[in-house]
């Protein structure tokens, strides 16, 4: 199989500025995907999508190869990960000259993945063929089944169709899964299909201790810590 690394990286970020290139214990932090990318030996190629002359200059420094910088139009904060996706397909596909079976999406903002997760994951698609991507996802501390929303004046349970599930015992609550960062492995036919999780999605189970998502300045303190923690380990 052909198998590719997007890791998409855009210049703009409005709770941390240049967010994907901030230094975290001595290096910009895409660039933790990056190195995720380059040890597996069953990646390919390992490829930024960006739109900043910037990151893609940094990105190629550390060894990842950026053959095209994306479109403005596809850099907003609120552009879906479908565009994004899609025309990295497209894309590389052409560039390259050959077809793509599978493409990773590494995020910059979870840098400090468990090991082995790419290999995990295509092990996986192996096995249960009929998957149309796969996601790490890690057991949810907060059940929606004890979430609620405002209704005028009062408060009602979140989850329908279960009679008044917030009662339920714990030893009752069906397990559900938080979507973490970490990684997704999507199929070539999922994305010409229009999407990039598609109807069956097989989980990749992280556990909820190892998940790191920087999204606010307070994120980088604690991967921080993590990161310093390990070296003295």
């Amino acid at each position: 199989m052909n198998i590719i690394t997007v890791i998409p990286a855009r210049g703009g970020s409005k709770s941390i500025p240049k967010k994907n290139i901030r230094i975290l214990n001595g290096k910009p932090l895409l660039c933790y995907s990056i190195e995720y990318s380059l040890k597996s030996k069953i990646v390919n190629k390992t490829i930024v999508s960006t739109d900043s002359i910037e990151i893609a200059e940094i990105s190629k420094e550390h060894g990842a190869e950026v053959p095209f910088i994306r479109p403005s139009e596809l850099a907003q904060d609120d552009t879906p990960d479908y565009p994004v996706f899609k025309h990295a397909l497209d894309f590389l596909e052409d560039y390259y000259g050959l077809r793509i079976d599978i493409i990773i999406l590494l995020r910059p903002t979870s840098p400090l993945r468990p090991k082995g997760l790419i290999e995990r994951g295509i092990k996986l698609i192996k096995k249960f063929s009929n998957c149309s991507s796969i996601r790490s996802v890690a057991i949810s501390s907060e059940h929606p089944y004890r979430q609620w929303s405002q209704n005028g004046d009062f408060i009602e349970g979140y989850s329908k169709g279960v009679y008044e599930p917030y009662n339920l015992e714990r030893q009752q609550l069906p397990k559900v899964y938080f979507q973490t960062g970490d990684i997704e492995i999507i199929k070539r036919e999922t994305l010409i299909n229009g999407s990039i999780s598609g109807e069956k999605v097989l989980p990749l189970i992280i556990n909820h201790d190892e998940m790191v998502d920087i999204d606010y300045e307070q994120d980088f303190l604690d991967a921080e810590k993590k990161i310093s923690n390990k070296i003295i380990e």
